[in-house]
């Protein structure tokens, strides 16, 4: 169970990295110096993360970890964009992020099958 936790908890920060990446885009000075620094910080933490999910005698499968963990962020940083950032909410598009959600909860179903 921990190693899921730790895996939730690094797909949050890989959506944190993605949306500093967009802050240093549209922001100036200092301020896109802080959101530098928070981009380095969550691409530690999160890839620290992903690497305590996956490693240990209960690790979770390296390419079921990496696409758990991909798609936590994917869906983070597509729902970040939808709620603060103003970016579409078109019908495919959140088709699509359902079909994301639907194919990561069936990778946990079939575990190691």
């Amino acid at each position: 169970m921990t190693n899921w936790i730790f895996l939730i908890v690094g797909g949050l920060f890989e959506a944190l990295f993605a949306l500093s990446l967009e802050k240093i885009s549209t922001t100036t000075g200092k301020t896109a110096l802080l959101w530098f620094f928070s981009f380095l910080a969550s691409v530690a933490i999160s890839m620290f993360m992903l690497f305590k999910a996956i490693s240990g005698e209960n690790g979770i499968a390296v390419g079921t970890g990496y696409a758990v963990w991909g798609g936590i962020g994917a869906v983070c940083t597509v729902l970040a964009g939808i709620l603060f950032l103003g970016e579409s909410t078109a019908f495919w598009r959140i088709f699509f992020l359902c079909t994301l959600v639907v194919s990561i909860i069936g990778l946990n179903l079939v575990g190691e099958h």
